[in-house]
């Protein structure tokens, strides 16, 4: 085998190994999320494009994106409000979790922008939208930030831990966006 040849062969065995190592990462390790429509807004815009990471575990607040119960072949976006065995109120746009007062600084932006009088979050308990009192063991009562726009818990009911595609942690597109949510 001359030089050239073993060159060559160098360079398609890098690519092989390079294209198999991308595809195991984007099996086990992060899967590619684009954004659609503004349940998110403003934290996440429509068509902005995510990275979220598979198998890490889910804390109060993260994003998370799973198939949306009721759309087949559609994915949602949502934020964790209410963790396994807690419970989940809003009184005056103000949530409380296990009737402790939580601040939600990532609503602080919309929250000012709004100018009808209306809160950004209607009132209600988690027994109201659901019918349970707490989150069940293994399930995640999740909301948009878009409260006046959002398809999330408060219709679609709890979200089960297994069915969690991943935690969006990182904006790819648009560049201006570009790093760690």
């Amino acid at each position: 085998m001359n030089l050239k040849s073993k060159e060559l062969l160098n360079t398609i065995l890098f690519f092989v190994g390079l294209a198999v190592l991308l595809f195991l990462l984007r099996q086990f390790v992060f899967t590619p999320v684009v954004v659609k429509g503004h349940s998110m807004d403003p934290t996440l815009a429509d068509g902005e494009r995510v990275i979220a990471l598979k198998n890490t575990e889910i804390k109060r607040f993260d994003i998370v994106t799973f198939p949306a119960p009721d759309e087949p072949k559609k994915s949602y976006i949502k934020r964790v409000i209410g963790l396994p065995g807690d419970t989940v109120e809003y009184k005056s746009d103000v949530l409380y979790i296990n009737d402790k007062e939580v601040k939600e600084p990532y609503l602080d932006e919309f929250k000012s922008a709004v100018t009808d009088g209306s809160p950004l979050t209607l009132d209600f308990t988690l027994s109201e939208v659901t019918g349970e009192q707490k989150v069940p063991e293994g399930e995640y009562f999740v909301m948009g930030d878009n409260r006046r726009n959002s398809k999330d818990g408060r219709m679609i009911g709890f979200i089960n831990k297994k069915d969690i595609s991943g935690d969006v942690k990182f904006v790819l597109w648009p560049l201006n966006r570009f790093g760690t949510i």
